[in-house]
């Protein structure tokens, strides 16, 4: 009966919301940065894409592994073990640290890359200062990340959305100071905006630490916390989640990225279109990692107690709902195609009402499809989650990259490069991807489902 699904919608909506508010509060970060910098003119709107373009990969690989870290505490929170529970959150604090300044190097050393990559050069000599700020970010972004994973572990979600929304409000306040100079502060641009980012992030961390202190439900984690004691059979469980886990998202974060990329080769302006429609997207998407993230959390606990066929029904309930609120999403987007674009932009003169004009018809254009994948993304970014609940990471890994890079791809590079479609030619590459995905990643959850209750009985 549809009861047995739709019974679980308030608790499932009860422990994604603040993750989803939380994780809106990332994208929200972006959002801001791009309508301020917007107003600045088209080229600086496609540098911070362009910068933002290696921050994202590097984003998905930390982001990835922490993962590892929430099916391992939910498991032990449901059978109350706090042992395995602090052994899972020290250790996978202290890789995603090490990894997070591994990946601020990578990005520093791979900066002239740029000059290489057939992108604009006013475009590129902007992007160049912006991205030395935003990758340093990445190391306390995902330390936070580390945290926040932990947290939502416990079911704790809603201390992780206060961080993102107190930095929020930091970055939105250091963005009018520092990219416009008000107030006798510096006027320094889209490179104030890649500062505002920094110090946001590095507060996010003291105030999520500063809560755990604070709080009963993570002191039993957290007191006598010591690195000097390392096992490495603990580390080798994390990692053999987490680097799966981060190459999962690495695809499909990357082939968003080579959009940025293959829209930068077609000119400023499609470029600064690709950057709304994906920063819209984005926004979207956060509403589906929530709902991922219930489903992970909720199929861990399910997992540790042993009862699949709660499981399985848990599971379907959480795409049910996705189904239905993207479905939302996605008509909001068609309606509202025209008008979105313009929330990004700015500036009177001739020059920028010209380039405007053909922003916002590009777009427009590129909104359509990014409404039909809406209920796709939506939908495997859950199944994933529940994957990710069951341990299961190195197959779905797989899938991940054939749907992305064998199926997407090319169609990415052939439509937007060499057929009239360009910009709206790229987004059909990404929304076939998604749809070869989320496919893909149900038949692999639903074999493993019914494997498990098959097992037990």
């Amino acid at each position: 009966m549809l009861s047995n699904y739709t019974k679980e919608f308030r608790y499932n909506l009860k422990l994604s919301f603040p993750v989803m508010l939380g994780m809106l509060g990332h994208t929200f970060v972006a959002f801001a940065d791009n309508v301020m910098v917007g107003q600045l003119g088209t080229a600086e709107l496609a540098a911070v894409s362009l910068g933002n373009s290696f921050v994202f990969i590097g984003m998905s690989l930390g982001i990835g592994f922490s993962t590892a870290i929430t099916p391992l505490v939910a498991e032990a929170d449901s059978s109350n073990n706090i042992i395995d529970g602090k052994n899972a959150f020290k250790h996978g604090l202290l890789l995603c640290t090490i990894l997070s300044v591994i990946i601020f190097g990578i990005i520093l050393m791979l900066k002239p890359v740029m000059y290489y990559m057939d992108q604009p050069k006013e475009v590129v000599e902007l992007a160049i200062p912006y991205l030395n700020y935003v990758a340093l970010s990445l190391i306390p972004l995902i330390i936070f990340q580390a945290m926040k994973q932990f947290s939502d572990g416990l079911s704790e979600t809603k201390y992780p959305m206060y961080a993102t929304i107190l930095a929020n409000i930091i970055n939105i306040v250091l963005n009018y100071l520092l990219i416009f100079g008000t107030f006798g502060f510096p006027k320094l641009g889209i490179t104030g905006a890649a500062i505002g980012t920094l110090v946001s992030r590095v507060i996010m961390v003291i105030f999520l630490w500063f809560i755990f202190k604070s709080k009963d439900k993570f002191k039993p984690y957290i007191t006598n916390l010591s690195f000097r004691n390392i096992e490495r059979s603990i580390v080798s469980k994390i990692a053999n989640l987490g680097f799966p886990s981060a190459l999962q998202m690495f695809f499909e974060v990357a082939i968003f990225v080579s959009a940025i990329w293959l829209s930068g080769m077609l000119g400023k302006n499609p470029q600064a279109a690709n950057q709304i429609a994906l920063n819209l997207s984005s926004m979207t998407f956060m509403v589906g990692i929530g709902l991922g993230v219930a489903a992970m959390v909720r199929v861990g606990n399910q997992k540790g107690l042993a009862d699949f066929v709660s499981l399985r029904r848990i599971t379907f309930s959480i795409l049910l709902l996705t189904l239905l609120i993207e479905i939302v999403f996605a008509s909001s987007f068609i309606i509202l195609r025209d008008w979105l674009p313009t929330v990004y932009l700015g500036g009177s003169d001739a020059l920028n009402t010209i380039d405007n004009a053909e922003v916002v018809l590009i777009a427009s254009k590129i909104l359509l499809v990014a409404a039909l994948f809406q209920i796709f993304d939506g939908l495997q970014v859950v199944i994933l989650g529940a994957l990710r609940g069951l341990q299961d990471v190195k197959i779905p890994a797989f899938i991940t990259f054939i749907a992305y890079w064998i199926i997407g791809f090319p169609i990415c590079f052939y439509l937007g490069l060499y057929t009239p479609l360009k910009s709206v030619g790229i987004w059909i590459g990404l929304f076939v991807g998604l749809f070869s995905a989320a496919v893909m990643l149900y038949l692999r959850f639903d074999y493993l489902s019914k494997k498990l209750i098959l097992n037990k009985n």
